[in-house]
């Protein structure tokens, strides 16, 4: 029994040994290729990414943007200037998120304006080695978290990248924006308010809004108060603390860093709906501020010393 077992094995060896031998002749050529290609294939992605020089610096400012030319070069301009100015050895260029607005002005001003890939790409074409990305953001949010996805992609591409706070992003930036908000808007007090709309988001961080609004009244600053146009505090809550107060007189302001399309429509026009009509419907005198955080000059510095702080490596 034991030598047929042997004998059948030994011919089902045979067998495989020569039809492996029949196909080799058949397939080399394939095996061999796709042999050859996984490897390069696997060595390729082994190479590590040429990067940029590093002592070639470069500060990418990023914001929404804005269709607006006048507000644009008031607040993101000056902005991306004041970041020039304080970071002489950094190369300081611009980026939009909106593709929406980016291709607007393409069309109607022959202006262009990378998006954020397009901005990346070219820091690397021009063999940038150090880059910080220093968004022009208000908060936390989703237009930041794909900011810093979309940005991060390429982070192998540079010996270093990293990444600026957004406006409010500790409980010093809330103060010193309450005070910023304080100086470049005043209020007579007694029964006057001043009332900043912010834009507002689904994201989490909209919390910003009513942290803000704290910080004013912790502040002694009472007669502010922060709403949104998409979130919570919404006008209707705003209201509420205006007509409590006693106030006669409400005065409208952008909590947004260019006066734009929401502060041009949402907040200052006649039509219906609008805060200013809504609160003169209500009886008050309103009068209108039309100027984005990006005019204020400690709005300027906050982003300036974000960008420092990045610099010095107090990434987030």
């Amino acid at each position: 029994m034991k030598k047929i077992t042997a004998l059948i094995l030994s011919v089902l060896l045979c067998a495989g040994v020569f039809t492996g031998c029949g196909e080799k002749g058949l397939s080399e050529t394939p095996d061999s290729f796709s042999s050859i290609s996984s490897g390069e294939s696997q060595k390729e992605s082994e190479t590590p990414v040429k990067k940029g020089d590093p002592g070639k610096k470069a500060i990418l400012v990023v914001s929404f943007g804005t269709s607006y030319n006048d507000t644009r070069e008031a607040t993101i301009g000056a902005i991306e200037k004041e970041i020039a100015d304080a970071f002489p050895d950094y190369e300081v260029r611009r980026a939009f998120t909106s593709q929406t607005i980016i291709d607007k002005l393409k069309d109607r001003d022959g202006l262009e304006i990378d998006n954020v890939t397009q901005a990346v790409e070219r820091l690397i074409a021009d063999g940038f080695g150090t880059v910080i990305c220093q968004p022009t953001h208000v908060m936390h949010g989703l237009e930041y978290d794909d900011m810093m996805a979309e940005v991060g992609a390429y982070a192998d591409s540079f010996e270093m990248l990293r990444f600026g706070e957004p406006l409010l992003s500790s409980a010093e930036d809330y103060k010193e924006m309450a005070e910023a908000l304080v100086a470049n808007i005043p209020s007579s007090g007694g029964d006057e308010a001043v009332v900043v709309m912010g834009h507002g988001t689904e994201h989490f961080a909209n919390a910003t809004y009513a942290a803000l609004d704290y910080t004013l009244k912790d502040l002694g600053h009472s007669r502010y108060f922060v709403g949104t146009v998409e979130a919570y505090p919404r006008l209707d809550s705003v209201v509420k603390g205006v007509e409590a107060m006693g106030a006669k007189k409400v005065i409208l302001a952008p909590l947004m860093i260019v006066a734009g399309d929401h502060a041009t429509k949402d907040m200052a026009s006649d039509e219906e709906g609008s805060w200013k009509m809504e609160f003169k419907k209500r009886g008050y005198e309103v009068d209108i501020v039309m100027k984005g955080l990006g005019e204020y000059p400690q709005v300027r510095a906050l982003y300036v010393s974000h960008v420092r702080a990045a610099i010095d490596g107090e990434e987030k």
